[in-house]
């Protein structure tokens, strides 16, 4: 009877639906402490895997997660540079670009030698039409591919419907101007700061 007292106030229902609010937002509190580790552990060895990705093989011996620098690259944030070591020696860096294609933003990971020529790029993120943008996945097309090797002022950067050197998406040029774009701006980036990212002290 009392409880049927109870639940006549005015303040019961507020208390209650409080304590299941406060109950709850405890809850997701303690899950979130409870696998912040985990979660961390994960996206490190997703980024430590991109950046072995798109190096050649043995082409680094440090750790290169822990051997990073950031420079002003003329962002809203500074630009989050990853050095390739050999014995001691810088011998290149892994960085993110950002181009703006038919969908939305590309995201690109990009590693360049001390000289400046590219070791390897990767699209990390986009939203581009499944079927014709996304052909800038390696796990879709070997495109991506066609940027090793080439530097800063060894190539016509463009797509060759803009008169360039890099073959176009069927159905999707956009998309692959977007990336050339990205990449040649992220050699113009490590054009402007090779002395800062190749003799820089370590910044982690």
């Amino acid at each position: 009877m009392a409880l049927e007292n109870l639940k006549e106030h005015p303040l019961y229902q507020p208390v209650l639906l409080g304590a299941v609010a406060l109950l709850a937002s405890v809850t997701l509190a303690w899950v979130a402490d409870a696998t912040r580790e985990a979660i961390g552990e994960a996206e490190a060895a997703d980024l430590r895997d991109s950046l072995v990705e798109v190096l050649p093989d043995g082409f680094a011996d440090n750790n290169l997660l822990a051997d990073r620098v950031e420079i002003d690259a003329g962002g809203e944030d500074p630009l989050l540079v990853y050095r390739a070591r050999q014995g001691g020696t810088v011998k290149g860096v892994v960085f993110k670009v950002v181009g703006k294609g038919y969908g939305g933003e590309i995201v690109i990971l990009m590693a360049v030698d001390k000289d400046g020529g590219i070791l390897g790029v990767r699209v990390l993120k986009h939203t581009e039409t499944p079927g014709l943008g996304d052909k800038i996945e390696i796990a879709k097309s070997g495109w991506i591919n066609g940027f090793t090797g080439k530097a800063l002022d060894g190539a016509v950067w463009a797509v060759k419907k803009d008169g360039g050197g890099f073959d176009q998406l069927a159905g999707a040029t956009i998309t692959p101007r977007a990336v050339v774009n990205a990449v040649k701006s992220g050699l113009e980036t490590f054009a402007r700061h090779k002395a800062a990212l190749l003799e820089g002290e370590r910044s982690s």
